[in-house]
């Protein structure tokens, strides 16, 4: 049976200090519960393995590893390169220069070697198309600081990026985006 709240006149209820007292009398004699027999178990979770992003960095180990240490050799430059794959319309790539489709994301390449470069695209590639993103930059540089003031890793980038099943299209970025120092890159869907 629920005690019932004291009422003051008027048929109002007390106030709450009433409450605690009342609370306080009924649960007087109560001792708390003796511990359980329980097993407490580790408050941290060990971290979860990442199976896909694994998997994909063995591919993209793989995929460098096809390239070979020539990438891009006996490529020219001094003219604007661009890609298109074999099917599809040249509209692709007259869009793909005139901006068409929302750069969503960036790499920038300065300061890396080659294979770092390769490494860090493939990965970059690979996390792109896992997050839907299909229109890309990539900035490489115009070789202004190279040895022998020649782009290296522009001609490296460009055939690595015709190898890939992934690419539909390239061409060289707007001049306020990069020029000849950046590639816009199309991605399948």
């Amino acid at each position: 049976m629920k005690p019932s709240r004291p009422r003051e006149r008027g048929g109002e209820p007390a106030p709450e200090s009433d409450d605690a007292a009342l609370f306080r009398a009924e649960v007087r004699g109560v001792k708390p519960h003796a511990g359980s027999n329980r097993a407490t178990l580790p408050r941290h979770l060990p971290p979860p393995i990442p199976a896909k992003r694994l998997e994909d960095e063995r591919a993209v180990m793989r995929e460098l590893a096809a390239f070979g240490p020539d990438l891009g050799e006996g490529t020219e430059s001094g003219e604007e390169l661009s890609y298109l794959r074999p099917g599809l319309p040249r509209d692709v790539l007259r869009k793909l220069r005139r901006g068409h489709w929302v750069l969503r994301d960036e790499l920038d390449l300065h300061g890396h070697s080659t294979a770092e470069a390769m490494l860090a695209m493939s990965l970059f590639l690979a996390e792109c198309r896992r997050h839907g993103h299909r229109c890309v930059r990539i900035v490489h540089g115009k070789g202004l600081r190279s040895r022998n003031k020649e782009p290296v890793l522009k001609h490296k980038v460009r055939v690595a990026l015709v190898k890939r099943a992934d690419v539909l299209a390239y061409a060289e970025a707007a001049p306020a985006d990069g020029g000849s120092g950046a590639v816009v890159v199309l991605l399948e869907a």
